[in-house]
């Protein structure tokens, strides 16, 4: 259930200082208003060790005086505050170079439906029930195994807020939305060897989070599966990433496609519209409408509609992913993507991760990576990684201090498969994806 009269309210705070923009020069403007409130507990050794809450409230505004632009941000929404955020927008537009690609995005795109997404979830938990359950998370991790030997505690964190935004082109709207999660990191020892490693769960709703049992029980076999890893001999072989990690690949693309990079020329897909990237199986879309979902909204941050779309088809690039002041530098219109994607998904295929590792049949299992090591110029790729080693299609033990190495462009021609098992917890949905061969630096 949204809560209406805070959002009218908050509609008008933005209605008025775009009111005051026009009134002191501006030809143009937009702001966003954002309060959010919530609470995060965390507790360690099976006590409480924090408990935060959390209210916050900002708005910014952007102001053009024809192609210049000048944009102020504040913490107060009091009226002389909004007039005086306003005033120091419009000075600092006022010297701004020209830049004939500035201004809102073209009214014909703004959003006019706004079905609900069933995105708001407030949870009314009490203080004394968020810190048994996180007591009773981190219990179930540390009690899982006798190896398990120190926590890093367990966290609960629920948050809702309402964002509303609008600009001169007489588009506002708000909204409300909630996010809750939980999470759990344990260490490990065997030996001399140490590691930890963590689980979290993270859902709109907070009845569809996993219980906190599961997530310390998760946390906690992640760990202990972990000790006596071994490096492996510098190699070449195929790699498998597990779905949590094998969001980053894609989030890499979106990188290389987005259009900051293009119009910078920065990026290793310049002018790749069109051009197969992917093997023909690869279909990748954005959903930005699904009902309950972390990544779903009805417009973009410029208040642009968002779009059911296919960016690569059969291994195909579709489309860019454009706000409108990239889509003004490249010639073309915006895809309602300024902000970034909304529920990326790529298809999966008909394997769960046991077939997947038969398919990979011996090679690396990658569970975890470090660092940044991604050249968005020329896709050369570079990360520390930690995880398994697999033959035949089992597991045989962990891997750790070794680097996958190998070029974006020929990593995602060289995607064998994609698993079936689906990571829900972000904005980028994908299973568990094969490549049919990297080089790994180890021993």
């Amino acid at each position: 259930m949204q809560n209406h009269e805070e959002i009218n309210r908050l509609k008008n705070i933005v209605h008025d200082l775009l009111t005051e923009a026009t009134k002191q020069g501006a030809s143009a403007a937009e702001a966003g208003l954002n309060i959010d409130d919530g609470m995060s507990v965390s507790a360690r050794l099976g006590t409480v060790e924090t408990i935060e809450y959390h209210c916050s409230q900002g708005l910014g505004v952007t102001v053009y005086f024809g192609k210049r632009k000048g944009s102020a941000s504040s913490t107060d929404l009091s009226p002389d505050s909004i007039r005086e955020t306003v005033q120091a927008a419009c000075t600092i537009a006022r010297f701004a170079s020209i830049d004939e690609y500035a201004g809102l995005p073209d009214a014909e795109e703004l959003a006019t439906e706004f079905p609900d997404l069933d995105i708001y979830h407030p949870w009314n938990i009490e203080t004394t029930e968020a810190i048994s359950q996180a007591i009773a998370c981190e219990q179930a991790a540390r009690s899982y195994h006798p190896d398990i030997t120190n926590s890093e505690g367990a966290t609960l964190n629920s948050h809702q807020g309402i964002r509303v935004l609008g600009n001169t082109l007489n588009f506002i709207h708000g909204y409300s939305s909630s996010r809750h999660s939980m999470s759990c990191s344990v260490l490990g020892q065997r030996g001399e060897s140490m590691q930890r490693d963590y689980w979290y769960s993270v859902a709109r709703d907070a009845s569809q989070l996993d219980s906190p049992e599961a997530i310390g029980q998760k946390a906690a076999e992640r760990t202990i599966k972990r000790l006596n890893g071994r490096q492996i001999n510098t190699c070449q072989c195929p790699v498998l990433y597990s779905a949590e990690v094998a969001s980053g690949l894609i989030s890499a693309f979106i990188g290389a496609i987005s259009g900051g990079n293009l119009y910078r020329k920065t990026s290793f897909l310049l002018d790749s519209l069109g051009q197969q990237i992917f093997p023909d199986f690869v279909n990748i879309h954005e959903q930005p409408l699904l009902k309950n979902a972390l990544g779903s909204s009805v417009y973009d941050a410029e208040g642009v509609t968002t779009q059911t779309r296919h960016i690569v088809q059969q291994g195909v690039i579709q489309g860019y992913v454009l706000g409108s002041y990239s889509a003004r530098k490249l010639g073309m219109r915006s895809t309602g993507n300024a902000g970034g994607v909304h529920n990326l998904t790529i298809n999966p295929g008909v394997n769960d991760f046991s077939a997947m590792l038969k398919l990979l049949n011996t090679g690396l299992l990658v569970t975890e990576l470090m660092g940044q090591g991604v050249n968005s110029v020329t896709g050369d790729y570079s990360r520390g990684a930690a995880g398994f080693w697999v033959e035949n299609g089992i597991i045989q033990y962990p891997v750790e201090e070794i680097t996958i190495a190998g070029n974006l462009k020929n990593m995602f021609k060289q995607i064998v498969a994609i698993g079936n098992d689906i990571d829900y917890r972000g904005n980028i949905r994908t299973g568990s994806i094969l490549i049919e061969q990297m080089s790994i630096a180890g021993s």
